[in-house]
């Protein structure tokens, strides 16, 4: 596999302290505190200079720097398990030097990104946490370790082990954020928001007016034979729904589509209000809530539909 370091990296110093190409593929992550309020430059320089033989792949440093001291190729000495750090991922992270080793927001926030581009370029899909030692090496189950579990230690102190969850929960919030984007960007979907659906464009330039007069950019299409009153069409669900939420404020009646529109014509209506209520009277479109969904998702006034049919059937 060829390995590849974070983009995220400030600066780089690359120690001897290390074991030339790991013997395992990269699927856990091992954070650690370095006990000491340093920054990422502090922290590599000290591993490419000391005696001990101690290094770590990334440091990061109190003011939110990211340092690189050993590659990912490579095996650092961190964990006091070469099983450990042959399959992880090794983090100091700049710390108070006594218990409970709390780290900067900084130096937090800076974590969660180093985790989660390291996570994205190693084929990590989900960070999983139990805090249980007995899972080391099950990462289908749990995929961080910590020093502790390998040595008589606190590391990496109970700041960051109490935090543990949160990490993973904001790293995989990344994670599927990530995953969203990429699906979307696959798609040429596009969703919009829409505010009603007429066979008679008299009746859509009516509410096409009372949108715009609501402050909304909006607009109209003609899609299957219905003039379609539209607020914007996006890329991501996402942003849809953000603006969705704002228009049904605004006590519209609105909701999310993905067909695609073309430009308002003169031509008619392929199928009137009365041709679509002859087809609910003959069964064509179910019963009860089946109903409404149907003729909501096909961009009929459902009200306006069920109105008619009960005329008819008068």
């Amino acid at each position: 596999m060829a390995y590849t370091n974070s983009p995220l990296v400030t600066y780089t110093n690359i120690t001897k302290n290390k074991t030339p190409n790991r013997n395992h593929v990269i699927d856990t992550i091992t954070i650690h505190c370095i006990v000491g309020q340093w920054t990422a430059k502090q922290g590599c320089d000290y591993f490419a200079t000391t005696d001990r033989e101690c290094s770590a792949n990334y440091v990061v440093g109190k003011d939110g720097s990211i340092g690189l001291s050993v590659e990912e190729k490579d095996r650092s000495w961190c964990s006091s398990s070469s099983a450990n750090d042959h399959r992880a991922i090794t983090i100091e992270v700049a710390s108070d030097t006594s218990h409970p080793y709390a780290v900067t927001d900084a130096a937090y926030n800076a974590l969660i990104q180093l985790v989660a581009d390291i996570c994205k370029r190693n084929g990590i899909k989900q960070l999983l946490w139990k805090a249980d030692k007995s899972l080391i090496g099950q990462v289908d189950k749990q995929n961080m370790t910590v020093h502790r579990w390998f040595a008589n230690k606190s590391c990496p102190g109970e700041y960051l082990y109490s935090r543990h969850s949160d990490i993973t929960a904001k790293v995989n919030a990344i994670l599927n954020q990530d995953a969203e984007d990429k699906e979307e960007e696959k798609s040429d979907v596009l969703y919009r928001v829409q505010v009603g659906a007429y066979s008679k464009k008299a009746n859509a330039d009516a509410q096409l007016k009372k949108v715009k007069a609501a402050g909304f950019d909006t607009y109209m299409v003609k899609v299957d034979g219905l003039y379609k009153i539209q607020v914007g069409a996006y890329s991501k669900k996402t942003n849809a729904d953000a603006m969705l939420a704002k228009v049904k404020k605004a006590g519209f009646d609105a909701f999310i589509t993905t067909k695609s529109g073309q430009a308002v014509s003169a031509e008619p209506a392929k199928k009137s209000v009365t041709e679509i209520a002859k087809e609910v009277i003959q069964g064509k479109w179910g019963n009860g809530s089946e109903r409404k969904r149907k003729l909501t998702q096909a961009g009929y006034n459902y009200t306006e539909v069920q109105k008619k049919v009960n005329e008819l059937l008068k």
